[in-house]
């Protein structure tokens, strides 16, 4: 087991940067997710970690050792990718034995290895049978058996539950963290899917552009979004943003202030914030999350007074436990997880508090949050 460092490294295809000053430290034993949009980079920097491509610029670390320039077998790296990689013909056993007969390894030492990790992943029953009569998550418990025995120094992921239907992809990424906690191996985990990286990650890595947009905890990003990006790509729904914001101070209060849609009293922690952000003379930005919106009649009239937003139904989805609501205000459209409780019904007006402890405010041209 070891840290993986990125220090300063970039990568280019030509002339396009697809990687750009990327520096980063992977605790060992630390369960790393990279997260972005379809061409961020962030396979491109598991690849790279992998031995698979070289930085342009920069060095990568495995523990103590520089990889620039090693070959991805020297490299003590397990890789799982989204396609199972089975040899077809090759029974269970053989396909997770297989990295460790080329490497020469006693017979006694494989089969140990092998029932051991077949052990963990629940597959002592299937070691006989082939690739075809597996079920989607067999196989995938399968390759991922096959980097187990292995016991390489990092687990590298590449987006490994895509293939999978949906509750096969819960199952299985229930299973990979049970894995990560039972065999503590520094793990990078790549994928697209903000889901799989809140529930998986111990620290996140958001990309965009070849760039970290923000690391931290999945905590850290869903509650203090370094930027409009970060705050749109983390969280289902994605977090409503309303432009033309403006701060107004009287006296001791201060308020944001949505022209036509409503206003949203400041608590004292982002007062400061607000008001550097009305001086800046900079236009701003409004973000609230679905989920910290409510429908006033159920708040109670004080606390709709101090922060609410008016708008018209659009649709209403009843899912049983909460009620999504599609909603406009003015020329915005935007969208409201509800108590089911709120009894809405398309083409009504409606008020909605607005949980002003959860409010973000960011500047319209950087992008950047003040809080």
């Amino acid at each position: 087991m070891a840290r993986v460092q990125f220090q300063n490294v970039y990568k280019r295809f030509g002339k396009v940067e697809v990687v750009k000053d990327v520096s980063l430290d992977i605790k060992d034993k630390e369960f790393m997710v990279f997260v972005g949009p379809s061409g961020c980079g962030k396979s491109t920097c598991l690849r790279m970690v992998a031995g698979l491509e070289e930085p342009s610029d920069g060095e990568i670390y495995i523990g103590d050792k520089l990889v620039n320039g090693v070959d991805p077998k020297d490299r003590d790296i397990a890789m799982v990718f989204q396609n199972y990689a089975l040899y077809p013909h090759m029974t269970v056993f053989d396909n997770m034995a297989f990295g460790l007969k080329l490497r020469h390894f006693p017979k006694a030492e494989i089969k140990k290895r092998v029932e051991e990790a077949a052990g963990i992943l629940g597959l002592e029953n299937l070691l006989k049978r082939k690739p075809k009569e597996l079920s989607g998550g067999q196989r995938q418990r399968v390759a991922l058996g096959r980097a187990i025995v292995r016991e390489a120094k990092v687990f590298l992921m590449d987006e490994p539950l895509s293939n999978l239907d949906a509750k096969l992809r819960v199952e299985t990424r229930a299973n990979i963290i049970k894995l990560h906690q039972r065999i503590q191996t520094t793990t990078i985990y790549v994928t697209h899917d903000q889901v799989e990286a809140m529930t998986m990650g111990d620290r996140i890595a958001v990309l965009n552009a070849g760039i970290i947009q923000q690391l931290g905890t999945p905590q850290e990003l869903y509650d203090h979004p370094a930027n409009m990006f970060v705050a749109g790509f983390i969280g289902t729904p994605a977090m409503n943003f309303f432009e033309g914001a403006k701060v107004v101070s009287e006296g001791e209060n201060t308020h944001i202030v949505l022209e036509g849609v409503g206003k949203i009293e400041v608590p004292e922690q982002y007062k400061k914030q607000a008001r550097e952000a009305a001086a800046s003379g900079k236009p701003l930005t409004f973000g609230i999350r679905p989920v910290h919106l409510e429908d006033a009649r159920l708040v109670g009239e004080n606390g709709a007074t101090r922060s609410s937003i008016d708008a018209t139904v659009d649709v209403v989805e009843n899912l049983g436990n909460e009620l999504q609501a599609y909603l406009k205000s003015g020329n915005k459209d935007f969208i409201a997880t509800l108590d089911p409780r709120a009894n809405i019904t398309p083409g009504k007006s409606i008020r909605l508090y607005v949980d002003s402890e959860r409010i973000h405010l960011f500047d319209s041209e950087s992008q950047k949050a003040y809080f």
